[in-house]
Formats: C-alpha cells, structure tokens, sequence
C-alpha cells in the first residue's frame, strides 16, 4: 500500500501515524495568533539618537578640557548651545532664545518648538555644582511664565525636571545625566533622547515624566498608605502572626516608621 498524505484542519501537535499506517499531515490552525513582531523605530527617532549619541562623543573632550581649566559661565555657555544644535537638534536662530526676560531677571535659555515657549535652561559653570538654589532660580521663571520644562546644566551634568502648578507647585526630577561619568553611552543617550526637538515636539518627554512619576517614591508612599493595601497587609499579619491589627496603627506605623518623612505629603 501506498504512503498517503491526509490534512487535517485545525489539528495540533506532530505528525503521527494512524491506525491504517496513513500518516496524518496536521495544519496550523488557521485562528492561531502569530507572535507580534516588535514595532520598527521610526526613522525620525533613530536619527535624532545617533546625533545626540555622535555629540556626547564629539563634545567630551572640550567638555573635560572646560572642567580642567575651570571656565567660566560664558565659555561653558558656548559649549551648551552648540550642544543643544548639533546634539538635540535645535536651531539657534528659531528656537532658543537667550537672556529671556522674566520680571526683571533674566533666563539663560528660553526653548521655543513651533514658536511656542516650552522649557527654560539655567547653565552654570562647568565646575560648579548644580543645587537647589539653581533649581529655584530657573522655577521661578517657569512660574511667571506657566512654563512645565526646566533645565539645569554645567555642560557636564543635564538635570530635567517637570513642574505641575498648584498650591505647592509640584517639581519631579525626570532624569539627571553626567556626559563625563563612568557608564554606557546608550544610557545617555536614552536619556537625552527625550530633550532633542523632535522628541519634545512630540510630547515624548511627558509620557517619560508620567511614567517616572507614576513610580517615583512619593507616589509609591500614597499607594502604601491606600485603604486596598492597608487592608492586605493587616491580613497578612494576622495569617502570619495571628495578631490582628487595626488598620489605623498600621498606617500609623508605615508612616512613621517605614516611609521616610521627606516622601510624606
């Protein structure tokens, strides 16, 4: 007898034999779902990290040079816009503006994207250590201005934060990058990603900062002080221990014992 080939729609597993010595070809099920290829970059994005990646390389030794002769604010500022150009893509003409007025004082950088203020810069000199003063410096200018976006460098270190208004205004640190510190150039890179025009023009940066925020201590202070995990974790004591906690002691406790006072609200 002859070898004979049947297929069977919507059969799974190898190809046995049956009873008759007929060998039973089986087909994938039609209504199988095929693993999901991952999504392609788009050109844009690949464009915009290969030129932030290129000025790391390219400005990192005129960036140490700055450091070891201790330049001044005006030299460092040199570096920052050209930084800003050839590294995030903006044009020095069209988008940033320098010495932008604000009651009186005076911000380093304002940046524009469509003409529209989005972000303000605050540069230091490179061998000065960037501190909470500086940072109240340039959110004072993204209150009167009802700017989100702020930016402190000394040409080495890049430190973005978010400002929510309010009464207190809320201000998140979304990323702190050190161009000159031992690490990959990729984690760099990713970070500064999300400064280039083409990022920010498509908000990118703010589903990075609702992503950090959504995970940053604070936030994860409030979760474990929520009723829902409040309520679990006095039941896992009294199925461990046999103890059965009020809800408000364990607050009590979480509060002044585990989360730390600067993450209270």
């Amino acid at each position: 007898m002859s070898e004979q080939t049947l297929s069977t729609s919507g059969a799974t597993g190898d190809s046995p034999e049956n009873g008759n010595g007929v060998i039973v070809k089986m087909n994938e099920n039609p209504g199988t779902k095929k693993s999901s290829t991952p999504r392609a970059t788009p050109k844009w994005e690949t464009a915009a990290r290969d030129r932030v990646k290129a000025a790391i390389r390219r400005y990192s030794k005129p960036l140490a040079d700055l450091v070891a002769r201790d330049a001044n604010e005006g030299d460092t500022r040199l570096l920052v816009t050209d930084f800003l150009c050839d590294g995030l893509g903006y044009d020095k003409y069209e988008d940033l503006t320098t010495e932008y007025q604000v009651k009186g004082e005076f911000a380093d950088y304002g940046i524009r994207i469509d003409k529209q203020l989005v972000a303000f810069i605050e540069v230091k000199r490179c061998s000065q250590k960037l501190n909470v003063r500086h940072l109240r410096q340039v959110q004072m200018y993204a209150v009167n201005e009802g700017v989100e976006w702020m930016v402190l460098t000394n040409g080495q270190v890049w430190q973005v934060y978010h400002m929510t208004g309010g009464l207190p205004v809320t201000v998140d640190l979304v990323f702190d990058v050190d161009l000159l510190a031992e690490g990959s150039a990729a984690s760099k890179v990713d970070s500064l990603f999300y400064l280039s025009k083409d990022a920010f023009k498509r908000r990118l940066i703010d589903d990075l900062w609702k992503a950090r925020a959504a995970t940053s201590g604070r936030s994860l202070a409030q979760v474990l002080q929520s009723d829902a995990v409040v309520d679990a974790i006095r039941k896992e004591v009294r199925r461990q221990t046999g103890h059965n906690a009020e809800g408000k002691e364990i607050c009590r406790i979480l509060r002044e014992e585990v989360i730390g006072t600067d993450l209270l609200t």
